[in-house]
């Protein structure tokens, strides 16, 4: 069997194909981010790349029985302008669509961002075949819900009940009582540990039980996190018996970033070997690059698992 990759990104679809045992000969990648074509040479020498989509043409190539990609979003995210089809990048799809009908694959899979109806609509009537929606929270650690266009037979995969506590690296807590943009100084700051007893308040403005906060903090880790550039949900800890507190603990929450834990000694992002395994991708697969890049191509992959189960259909 031969494959062709559309916006490959790290070869998401290399680790999903093996993971759903499935043999291929030939698997033809087209990218154009430097580093993340590092990692998936790194990962899989034998891939064949192409370089840009634009210059791909399905005559040139061999057979191809599998075609997949995820085209790019940010045309279509909520979170996004919403430009659409408008957007250049979004409008990348359709390259999507010229090589499925350039090349006749026996199967294909397209993964997107949920968009308004009409967007949807207009995928759906191109490739002939409606969406299923399957959130990456039945897989794995994160909410992440995505749109899957395919004509492989395809159901929602079984819950694992994966949640937070059960990749983080250490017993970090996720409570970031710290003014990320502009607060304490380092002098001023209070960690928050199972040993100290208080929190000093940036205004001065008593104290918060850290016994409550800690049982708030240790029930977090039994939720997952949300994809994208959310925020910490503080409403969550909007029980703390002191009103005054409580109205202290929103404000700190509020604007602070889901991907911030807080551990014993500091206030951290999601290392990259967790956020791997938010996506269900191996632990260190993106290593040899900066952090940075890391983040960036483990944001833009697949949810390995969920691409494997909707594999495992042909």
């Amino acid at each position: 069997m031969n494959v062709l990759s559309l916006f490959d990104g790290m070869s998401c679809g290399q680790l999903a194909l093996e993971r759903a045992g499935i043999v291929y000969k030939y698997y033809l990648a087209s990218e154009i981010d430097r580093w993340a074509i590092q990692i998936a040479r790194k990962n899989y020498p034998d891939t064949i790349h192409l370089g840009n989509v634009l210059n791909v043409d399905g005559e040139d190539l061999p057979k191809i029985d599998l075609l997949i990609g995820g085209s790019p979003c940010q045309g279509f995210s909520f979170a996004g302008k919403q430009l659409n089809f408008d957007d250049p990048r979004s409008s990348l799809f359709f390259e999507f669509v010229r090589l499925l009908r350039e090349c006749e694959p026996k199967y294909f899979l397209l993964e997107n961002v949920p968009m308004k109806k009409e967007y949807v609509d207009i995928i759906t009537d191109f490739l002939h075949v409606a969406p299923i929606m399957i959130n990456s929270a039945l897989v794995s650690a994160q909410n992440r819900k995505r749109l899957y266009w395919t004509n492989i037979p395809t159901y929602q995969p079984t819950d694992r009940g994966i949640m937070l506590k059960d990749i983080i690296l250490n017993d970090a807590y996720p409570v970031a009582l710290h003014n990320l943009y502009g607060g304490f100084n380092e002098k001023e700051h209070r960690t928050f540990t199972k040993k100290s007893p208080t929190i000093r308040t940036p205004a001065g403005g008593g104290h918060i039980p850290s016994l409550l906060l800690s049982e708030k903090a240790l029930a977090y880790m039994d939720r997952k996190v949300r994809d994208g550039r959310n925020h910490w949900d503080f409403k969550h800890y909007s029980d703390v018996r002191n009103e005054k507190s409580s109205a202290v603990v929103a404000n700190f929450f509020k604007g602070v970033p889901y991907n911030v834990l807080k551990d014993e000694d500091c206030i951290r992002k999601f290392h990259p070997i967790e956020c791997e395994r938010l996506q269900t991708v191996p632990d260190n697969y993106t290593e040899g690059v900066s952090n940075t890049q890391r983040y960036k191509m483990i944001g833009n992959g697949w949810t390995v698992d969920v691409i494997a189960h909707i594999l495992k259909g042909m």
